[in-house]
């Protein structure tokens, strides 16, 4: 069964097109990530996120919270301690994002085998 994907009708994904600027921030892999952490429900302290994500910076992880901040899909707390405490958590908006990286996520399992081989193919070439 063919499965047509939702194309902007003006020239194809410009600048400003709104799928565009949605996918420049959902397609990225920190993100999706960090997606995947927040969506247990819970508040998360940034050490704790940099832990369960191996591999990632922590310039690359600050970046990445600030972004999903700044689009509205990440709400950060900070608490007047000493040390100063900060937490991260799901907005409604991020929460509504998670089902659909969750069918990535299946649909990542389901074919990885299918896409190695693929690679495996490809580089044999």
């Amino acid at each position: 069964m063919e499965t047509a994907l939702l194309a902007p009708k003006t020239p194809a994904f410009e600048r400003d097109c709104p799928i565009r600027l949605v996918l420049d921030r959902i397609a990225d892999k920190w993100t999706v990530m960090m997606m995947s952490l927040l969506s247990d429900g819970r508040p998360h302290r940034f050490n704790e996120l940099r832990r369960n994500v191996e591999g990632i910076s922590q310039k690359m992880l600050t970046q990445t919270l600030r972004d999903l901040e700044r689009d509205g899909l990440v709400a950060r707390t900070v608490f007047a301690e000493i040390p100063p405490r900060v937490e991260y958590r799901l907005t409604h908006l991020g929460v509504t994002l998670c089902e659909p990286i969750a069918r990535l996520g299946e649909w990542a399992v389901a074919h990885v085998d299918e896409v190695k081989r693929a690679q495996a193919s490809f580089d044999a070439r």
